[in-house]
């Protein structure tokens, strides 16, 4: 025999299988990984005591006066549980950002897979960058030779910026000045071999990170204007690129004042 339930007591019984509900689901984890600004880079120096950018068969100007910065993210491990709190708190910090963990690890892979996987990225978008730029400058590979070093960072995001380095190393625009105009310039993006450049998502946490490490000027592909406004910090200013000519154009003309240097 059953007693009859009053009906706070009803509801207080229903609530009990939602509460644990709902408790569960706070602490269990999600698919998505939190990300942050990473370090940046100066490919036209040394990166951990090693020159990013090394060159023979050619030339090679001094670029110490200023600096290009590659930038990076760090993103939780994908062993990391991500939690409900964890995303909540990442929400109301402009500092992280959650992202799908199969946007930043492809799915089904270890860490070590991942890793090489990020390694053989980074080959191909050096190679390509070192194409796209020898490609630019009328250069021959049998004749020119590039090294591209750069320790513990992966991935295609700094395709962009070692295209700039060859091309500053070289004179690319031709003036025996450098690019930079003494300036710190950061930015992001892949490049192919004929010197398009991609996006490559990230790049509201890029502009901190280069803001932090004294960047005044951050190029980022024009198809990603729109995030890069969104967390913008104080005193950037952003250029949007496509390729390497124009990209290389608008920074001749940022440093002479002649010409239209874009915004977005």
């Amino acid at each position: 025999m059953f007693s009859r339930l009053t009906r706070p007591q009803a509801i207080a019984v229903c609530a009990l299988p939602v509460a644990a509900l709902l408790a569960t689901a706070a602490f269990a984890p999600l698919p998505f990984s939190v990300a942050r600004p990473g370090e940046t880079a100066n490919v036209l120096g040394e990166h951990r005591g090693t020159p990013v950018i090394s060159i023979s068969g050619a030339p090679v100007q001094d670029t110490t006066r200023g600096q290009l910065r590659m930038t990076t993210i760090v993103a939780t491990s994908p062993d990391t549980r991500v939690s409900l709190p964890d995303i909540v708190d990442s929400w109301f910090r402009t500092d992280e950002a959650v992202m799908p963990r199969d946007a930043i690890y492809p799915s089904g892979e270890t860490v070590k897979e991942i890793e090489r996987h990020n390694e053989a990225q980074m080959k191909e978008s050096q190679d390509a960058a070192t194409e796209a730029a020898l490609g630019y400058l009328g250069l021959d590979a049998k004749d020119v030779k590039v090294s591209l070093k750069l320790a513990d960072v992966g991935g295609p995001s700094a395709g962009l910026l070692f295209s700039l380095g060859i091309v500053d190393k070289l004179d690319g625009d031709g003036t025996g000045g450098d690019l930079t105009g003494g300036r710190v310039i950061a930015g992001t993006g892949t490049i192919d071999a004929d010197g398009t450049v991609g996006a490559v998502g990230g790049v509201a946490l890029k502009t901190q990170a280069a803001r932090r490490d004294g960047a005044t000027v951050f190029l980022v592909p024009k198809a990603e204007c729109a995030d890069a406004r969104a967390e913008l910090p104080k005193g950037l200013r952003l250029i949007p690129v496509t390729n390497l000519k124009s990209t290389v154009s608008s920074l001749v003309a940022l440093e002479t004042g002649k010409g239209s240097v874009p915004s977005c």
